[in-house]
């Protein structure tokens, strides 16, 4: 059996152009090492977070959703002073406990995207302050606070630097109380020695406890060169160039217990409190329920019923000029059938409000003279037609419904519509106004590079001739 120890310390491919490590091979390997959880910690990001969680839950083992958060030397609001990224922020590692953690996990990163972006996606103390319950808090790699203050200057680390940082570990103790840990990394870099032993130094003064982490930025040893190609496409540099970030040795990968134990041979007891920590996370996320909001409609009247009423004046309208579909009076027989058909499955999925949601704001669109339509599947849908979100009668061109809902999946439908580019801005903060600012999110995309895309760049990058 091997000696206990968990990865608290990795990256994946969503540190962006920097982590080299697929999710699913980043889980299976710790896996197939015997360890029984692994820790997520991406840069500055939770994008991975859901991915990682079903990819541990599949491979049983814990998932300990966390992230390397950039942290402001001052307020996250100031943005000045620093012209690199490295001055405007220091590394710190937080691990979400439970769900209550994993919540606050999300405010923090939120929040740095949202107000302390500057160079880098950023936190402060006072986020940190307001937002620690249920996080556990690891004092970061040689970028961290802590880490840099023992490093200033050259030579070992003198009283006064071990004086701050105490300063620095006595703030983020009374923060965090015993989820606070001192963090300690050997990847075979000298700087992380000398951080290494002025760390273990502090930590024997007040008493704080130890764990040693291994900053893993690719699965195995040998992906130590894409890895590396990687960061020339992050910072637009040659592979050739001397004067470049760069992550010197090949020893940045996902190690095993053992290899962690030859890098650490003192540090038998940090290296066993990683495993302490994981055993403590416990992280049950509720994924199975959806939590749309809901629409008002009109007194007296359900969602069902006027969704129902929608349908059927948008229809009349629709078919004015074709008396084969309305006759003035009454809808055609095939149409009816059609849109029963549809709104039994629409009204069996509990999709009335999304409906209806989503033509409050097509109708918006419609009223302010802003081109839109629906495209992709929901073409297929009578009700999409008649609340005028598609253009297209799927009658006259044969269109199956089932291909954009059917009762048997369980997914929301998925309803895209497109904007004129010149104003969709006005019908986004329509809906932020009547549905809340809260309740309104833009969905980002990653983009990624096929083999041959990807060998290509590498080599405009590495200056390497076909």
């Amino acid at each position: 059996m091997s000696a206990p120890f968990v990865h608290l310390h990795c990256h994946s491919h969503y540190s962006l152009l920097d982590g080299a490590s697929p999710i699913k091979k980043l889980v299976a390997r710790a896996k197939e090492l015997g360890m029984n959880a692994l820790a997520l910690t991406d840069h500055g990001n939770l994008y991975g977070a859901l991915e990682f969680y079903r990819a541990c839950q599949d491979a049983e083992i814990n998932p300990v959703l966390g992230y390397e958060a950039y942290v402001a030397p001052g307020s996250r609001f100031s943005k000045s002073g620093a012209h690199r990224a490295k001055e405007a922020s220091y590394h710190l590692t937080l691990l979400a406990q439970n769900r209550t953690g994993f919540n606050n996990l999300i405010k923090l990163a939120s929040s740095a995207f949202l107000e302390g972006f500057y160079h880098k996606p950023r936190i402060d103390r006072e986020l940190l302050e307001g937002h620690s319950e249920g996080i556990i808090c690891l004092s970061g790699c040689v970028s961290s606070e802590f880490s840099r203050t023992l490093l200033s200057g050259s030579g070992p680390a003198t009283e006064e630097q071990i004086a701050s940082a105490i300063e620095i570990t006595s703030w983020f103790h009374r923060v965090f109380g015993n989820h606070y840990y001192i963090e300690i990394q050997d990847n075979g870099l000298e700087i992380q020695r000398q951080a290494k032993e002025a760390a273990v130094e502090v930590a024997k003064r007040v008493g704080l406890p130890l764990v040693a982490t291994s900053d893993a930025h690719y699965v195995n040893q040998e992906d130590a060169e894409a890895q590396d190609v990687l960061l020339c496409i992050n910072t637009g540099k040659f592979r050739t160039d001397s004067n470049r970030m760069k992550m010197e040795g090949d020893q940045f990968f996902l190690r095993s217990s053992e290899e962690m134990y030859t890098a650490l041979p003192d540090q038998a007891e940090a290296l066993g409190r990683s495993q302490e920590i994981a055993d403590t996370v416990d992280i049950d996320l509720d994924l199975g329920r959806r939590h749309f909001p809901t629409f008002s409609p009109p007194a007296s009247k359900s969602s069902e019923e006027y969704l129902r009423e929608l349908c059927l004046s948008g229809l009349k309208e629709r078919y004015a000029q074709e008396p084969d579909r309305w006759d003035g009076v009454e809808l055609s027989q095939g149409v009816l059938e059609r849109l029963n058909r549809e709104l039994s499955v629409v009204n069996k999925l509990g999709f009335c409000d999304y409906f209806l949601i989503v033509w409050d704001f097509v109708r918006f669109a419609v009223e302010q003279d802003i081109p839109s339509t629906a495209r992709g599947s929901g073409v297929g849908s009578l009700v999409c037609f008649a609340l005028k979100m598609s253009h297209v009668c799927p009658l006259r061109y044969d269109l199956l419904f089932e291909r954009f809902l059917d009762e048997s999946r369980l997914e929301a439908p998925d309803i895209d519509i497109d904007f004129c580019k010149e104003r969709r801005g006005e019908v986004i903060q329509y809906v932020k106004d009547k549905y809340g600012e809260a309740n309104v999110a833009q969905i980002g995309t990653f983009g990624t590079l096929a083999a041959r895309s990807t060998g290509h760049y590498a080599r405009w990058r590495t200056g390497a001739k076909r």
